[in-house]
């Protein structure tokens, strides 16, 4: 299983993680059972937001016996009360929660301690000013939890945290699909039964998330890779055509600062299935010819760094390339962190020999050479 650096957290967390929220549906001995078979393929990040008692229970069972093996993502806001999940950030119950989450984890630290799911903007600044992220802080400053990470939908909410310089890592629903919604706090919008006929390609607001989080060094762990399974399904997918679970796995990871995609399991099935993407051959992960030519939300003209434009005459690296030339326009000036790492390509886009030869597999039509000659311009090189 290869891994990523999560951000600035420094941990190596595995391509494929664990999302365990339908560990409920199943008995205790055989969700145990699933996350050990989960360790044994090499997934070491596993994602808990859910606060019922048994979800709990089963995941402390599952990492006992190798605690040290797991990074697991915590939620402080996720309750139980009268039986039912509660969100808030009431340290009546907040407190409560998050003590009762080390007890059935059986652990006394978490990875990962998440800001749990801040849709609003408004809701964002009241927390920075509240009581919930004093204790949110001072689990920190105690090293009961050893990350600050938020979960979120909302692109514009997500920036703000990117930006705060005290949250290291984002949890986030990354897919094609809702890639190409506007931002929104409503999260209903993203399994509306039909997207506007407008729609196409990547929103920018998604976009320059995936940029602002790699210029801050913040690391992006992925939820809802499958659109709940609608990209799976022709007639139920936007794009009216469907993708595989490692096409699905490849956009996600081919985004700016993503570094683990937290697939749901129900089955061990499942996980090799999720898991095969790391054996995968170039044509299995390719999605790029699958969203080019759909028939509804072509994403026909927009880079997505597929890399199928390779192999380069010039021996350019064009999609990295493409990469930092949208990384930098969407800033007023080059930031000079992006410029640097540009200089340190093997070869700049001022190599390009403008032979077109790439524009050819570009699956997309992008103008490549046209955007070799403004990314020169743009970085001096």
């Amino acid at each position: 299983m290869q891994t990523r650096r999560l951000g600035k957290t420094g941990l190596q967390v595995s391509e494929i993680g664990f999302g365990a929220e339908w560990l409920e549906r199943h008995p205790e001995e055989e969700g145990v059972e699933l996350i050990h078979y989960a360790a044994d393929a090499g997934i070491n990040i596993l994602d808990c937001w859910m606060p019922d008692p048994k979800s709990r229970d089963i995941i402390g069972l599952g990492i006992r016996d190798d605690r040290a093996h797991w990074y697991i993502q915590g939620h402080l806001g996720s309750t139980w009360k009268n039986g039912q999940y509660y969100r808030t950030r009431d340290l009546i119950y907040v407190r409560p929660a998050f003590e009762d989450l080390l007890t059935r984890l059986q652990t006394d630290y978490i990875d990962l301690g998440m800001i749990h799911y801040v849709d609003s903007e408004e809701e964002w600044e009241q927390i920075l000013h509240s009581d919930y992220l004093s204790y949110v802080m001072e689990l920190k400053k105690t090293g009961v939890i050893h990350h600050i990470g938020l979960s979120s939908h909302n692109p514009k909410v997500a920036v703000k945290a990117a930006e705060s310089g005290f949250v290291e890592m984002i949890l986030f629903s990354v897919n094609p699909a809702f890639d190409m919604l506007p931002a929104s706090e409503d999260i209903d919008t993203m399994f509306a039964e039909e997207f506007s006929a407008e729609l196409k390609g990547i929103d920018p607001e998604h976009a320059a998330l995936y940029s602002i989080c790699e210029q801050h060094d913040v690391g992006i762990t992925v939820m809802k890779p499958f659109a709940g399974g609608r990209l799976f399904d022709a007639k139920r997918s936007p794009f009216g055509v469907s993708l595989t679970p490692v096409q699905c796995i490849h956009y996600a990871l081919t985004r700016p600062a993503v570094c683990s995609i937290l697939c749901g399991y129900d089955t061990k099935e499942q996980v090799d299935a999720a898991v095969a993407y790391e054996t995968a051959s170039a044509e299995e992960k390719d999605y790029a010819s699958v969203l080019a030519n759909a028939p509804f939300h072509s994403y026909r003209g927009q880079c997505t760094y597929c890399g199928h434009c390779k192999p380069c005459a010039a021996e350019l690296d064009i999609a990295m390339i493409n990469k930092f030339y949208d990384l930098a326009t969407m800033q007023p000036e080059v930031p000079v962190t992006v410029q640097s790492h540009y200089e340190l390509l093997e070869k700049t886009a001022s190599a390009c020999i403008d032979c077109h030869a790439c524009e050819s597999r570009c699956p997309f039509g992008v103008k490549i050479a046209e955007r070799m000659k403004k990314t020169a311009e743009l970085f001096g090189c």
